[in-house]
């Protein structure tokens, strides 16, 4: 799926079930749940569970997208094997072995064997090959980290644009407590206390959001760039290997 309609389906179900929870759950006469208060928080709360809903979302994508990219064997691991194959200038092998990893780090491997390989059916001089095969290796790195950090950014501006919506609906449960303190004559209690209630719900939601969308953040930013160091680890370690087995073919 597209990301522009993964994202327009999503924020259209988000809204649907925002707005059914919110009239029929939260605003029921008859409240099994002891859930009434939330609807106190106004409509604003229909917005903070869009965007809680989408944090949700992002999440279980984000894991979703990163255990295919780490493949199906360890960088480590499928670096020693190539070693395996690359010291006997197997590359055919080697591709096999990148090709059945099947994460970000076997498809950029994969390029720069390939670059290799090519490179010296070619004939081209070894240090040529070495450099096709880093470009390859780069161009290819430049293709996965888009992926790897998809929809980062949204949960980013999901953190804070929860908190202005939170704090949006903090001021309007203040104004409205404060037009109830404002009446001549005794202070209507009723609606002193729902504008209080508004305020102090939509914080709660403002920020319930937007802390579950900065910790999100926060953890796959770090698991995204322990992955690329891994990976810019791993095409270093190859185009040594690449050298190497060069250097043993000529002696």
């Amino acid at each position: 799926m597209r990301p522009s309609l993964f994202m327009t389906v999503l924020i259209l179900l988000a809204a649907t079930v925002s707005a059914l929870v919110y009239i029929f759950i939260f605003g029921a006469e008859q409240d099994a749940f002891g859930l009434n208060y939330i609807y106190k928080g106004g409509p604003l709360v229909i917005v903070l569970m869009i965007l809680s809903i989408m944090v949700v979302t992002f999440i279980f994508e984000r894991i979703l997208s990163l255990r295919k990219a780490y493949g199906a064997v360890p960088v480590a691991a499928l670096i020693k094997e190539l070693k395996a194959h690359l010291e006997q200038a197997d590359f055919e092998r080697a591709a096999e072995t990148c090709r059945k990893q099947g994460g970000s780090c076997g498809r950029i491997l994969l390029e720069g064997v390939e670059s290799f390989a090519r490179a010296q059916r070619q004939g081209l001089h070894p240090e040529k090959a070495l450099s096709e095969t880093r470009r390859a290796i780069e161009e290819a790195t430049s293709l996965e980290v888009p992926q790897l950090e998809k929809n980062l950014i949204a949960l980013s501006t999901i953190a804070s644009v929860s908190t202005m919506v939170g704090l949006l609906g903090t001021t309007i449960g203040m104004i409205r407590a404060f037009k109830a303190l404002a009446q001549a004559g005794a202070p209507d209690a009723i609606q002193l206390s729902v504008g209080i209630s508004e305020a102090l719900i939509n914080t709660a939601g403002g920020l319930a959001a937007a802390i579950m969308a900065i910790v999100a953040y926060n953890y796959f930013v770090n698991k995204v760039d322990s992955y690329m160091y891994e990976i810019e680890e791993a095409g270093i370690d190859m185009v040594a290997l690449l050298s190497v087995s060069n250097d043993r073919s000529k002696a």
